[in-house]
């Protein structure tokens, strides 16, 4: 999946965390850097939210309707490695 369409209306909130100094999470805030306007420019409405705080392990989550969530870890991972994780995630609604 690339992040050139709209994602499916069963996607409630997508919630990105992450160090914001550390080494482990340099891929994921890659990711961010590279890829967050172009998902809320094809999906205004959908909730993007990125924490930042020291120490925090990269992951992201995923929550789609009825209340069904679910996460993939990102520690380590380079910026390409992340955006097929999150792709992978979104996908398995």
């Amino acid at each position: 999946m690339s992040f050139t369409k709209a994602f499916s209306p069963a996607l409630r909130e997508i919630r990105i965390l992450c160090s914001q100094t550390g080494p482990q999470s340099a891929g994921t805030r890659q990711f961010i850097l590279n890829r967050y306007a172009a998902i809320k420019d094809l999906n205004p409405d959908l909730p993007v939210l990125v924490r930042e705080a020291n120490g925090t392990p990269a992951r992201v989550f995923a929550r789609f309707e009825r209340g069904v969530e679910k996460h993939a870890e990102l520690e380590n991972l380079s910026a390409s490695e992340v955006e097929s994780k999150v792709a992978q995630l979104l996908g398995s609604s």
